[in-house]
């Protein structure tokens, strides 16, 4: 399950990265024109504002994801972990990695909940549903879960995780 498992989730991960620079160059335009606006022009964009907010949902879960799959989280580097004798070590680095996952899942579940609860409302000077702002914690938790069970995966196998940048 491994064997195609790792490529489909480094390609995901990559993308996901790509899409999260991209959001980072996204805020970057829009406040440079915002400042631009009230500044130079003394009009300022009123929509502005509101898309940099959803770009940086965007930006930060899906950089969080890719966090988790590139054992880039606190939880993996932990000293107590390191210390631990061998035959603890691949449990507790288990535990670690299933605990991420539970939190992706309860995350994912939860944000769906909002987001179906929150539908109908509009984002002001934008236009679309309030539901855009939690649609990147459902696809994070998504991810997060089935990153962590990657990890999961090549622990049991012995195996380590390349991170997709490699």
């Amino acid at each position: 399950m491994l064997s195609w498992l790792t490529p489909i989730n480094a390609w995901i991960s990559r993308l996901c990265m790509y899409v999260a620079v991209a959001g980072l160059l996204g805020i970057v335009i829009v406040v440079t024109y915002q400042v631009f606006g009230r500044y130079v022009l003394n009009d300022t964009p009123t929509w502005a504002e509101s898309v940099a907010l959803v770009l940086v949902l965007y930006v930060t879960m899906f950089g969080a994801a890719v966090g988790v799959r590139d054992a880039g989280h606190i939880g993996l580097e932990s000293v107590l972990v390191m210390v631990l004798p061998e035959r603890f070590r691949l449990s507790m680095e288990i535990l670690i990695h299933a605990l991420v996952a539970v939190f992706g899942i309860v995350m994912g579940w939860n944000a769906w909940l909002l987001a179906e609860s929150v539908m109908p409302y509009k984002i002001p000077n934008l236009g679309l549903s309030e539901g855009v702002n939690h649609l990147p914690l459902v696809i994070a938790g998504a991810l997060i879960t089935l990153f962590s069970l990657e990890h999961i995966l090549a622990l049991l196998a012995g195996k380590e995780v390349r991170p997709s940048w490699h």
